[in-house]
């Protein structure tokens, strides 16, 4: 469902919704600068010291000890130790040569699974859950490159998959955006023409299983809808050498969270079509809407991947809880 950015009102807060937008947002269409303005909620996000698995050298702790920069332990002397890393203080008091270990650092590229196809290009109070994954996608983006880590992304349509390979610093951030909003402006323009691909995200998986590298982070974003129980498959040979974690994105209408009146017709673009919900509709498309997220969620639990929801009701910056 979309409506008039210009004349939507929250029907809690007489607020007007432009002034609850984020920076530079309509909530429909992208922009450079509004991707470029997540960097500083990527500043707010929690970091996270997790130990990378990946084999190049960069700024993540690995469980190696080795040359790095963060001590780890002392132990005896070995043949083979470099002489510099002997422990002279240790080594006097004990009488026996020790040398000093360190945590090795080591990098970990971050992908991005972004998810822009047709079904999330639905809105019903503040952005459409396109937009507010591109938001979501950008700040994780940002907080890796804040970070020293590489990023790379999969942006998933039905038209088009998009493999971006991991980048440094403004490389990586700046091929992300401007394929972003090339993407979903894309998107925007052929809602009504698209041709339906029932296995796209199972494609996706696919090449997702060849663009990420052993040791990566993977980050899934999306609605739920086009993730079919074939998609188990090539996640869970992922999920064996890299680390996961999901992002659900939601909007109050799918979740039964806006009031609504006992009576009502709702236009509500669903398939590319457009249907009138009345109430026994509306709360058989709701229990359908619900169906599809929890079964998202269940696929993720089998594969022991943790899912965060974020609403598109609601700013990013409002839901930092969600990253913790």
């Amino acid at each position: 469902m979309r409506k008039s950015q210009k004349s939507r009102i929250n029907a809690a807060n007489t607020q007007p919704i432009e002034d609850k937008l984020p920076l530079f947002s309509n909530g429909v269409h992208l922009t450079d600068k509004e991707l470029l303005a997540c960097q500083t909620l990527a500043q707010a996000l929690p970091e996270k010291r997790a130990r990378a698995k990946a084999s190049l050298a960069g700024h993540r702790a690995s469980a190696i000890k080795g040359r790095g920069m963060e001590f780890a332990e002392v132990r005896q002397y070995q043949n083979g130790d470099d002489v510099r890393t002997i422990d002279w203080r240790v080594t006097a008091r004990t009488g026996k040569t020790h040398t000093k270990l360190f945590v090795e650092e080591r990098e970990r590229p971050i992908i991005i699974l972004l998810d822009l196809s047709h079904s999330l290009y639905f809105g019903s109070s503040l952005l459409l859950q396109s937009v507010q994954a591109a938001h979501l996608a950008t700040t994780l983006a940002w907080s890796a490159i804040n970070h020293g880590d590489k990023v790379g992304a999969l942006i998933a349509s039905e038209q088009a998959h998009i493999e971006l390979k991991p980048r440094s610093r403004q490389q990586g951030i700046l091929q992300l955006v401007s394929n972003l909003k090339q993407v979903h402006g894309e998107q925007l323009s052929q809602l009504s023409t698209q041709e339906r691909d029932p296995d796209h995200m199972f494609h996706a998986c696919q090449r997702l299983r060849r663009l990420a590298k052993p040791g990566s982070l993977i980050w899934i974003i999306s609605d739920g809808s086009h993730f079919t129980p074939s998609c188990l498959a090539p996640l869970s040979e992922l999920k064996r050498h890299c680390d996961m974690g999901a992002f659900l994105i939601t909007d109050p209408l799918r979740q039964g969270k806006l009031n609504l009146p006992k009576q009502f017709q709702l236009p509500v673009i669903e398939r590319n079509k457009k249907i009138l919900l009345d109430r026994k509709g509306y709360d058989q498309w709701l229990a359908s809407q619900l169906s599809t997220q929890a079964h998202f969620i269940d696929m993720m639990d089998k594969l022991n991947i943790d899912t965060r929801s974020i609403d598109s009701g609601l700013r990013l910056n409002e839901q930092l809880g969600a990253f913790r």
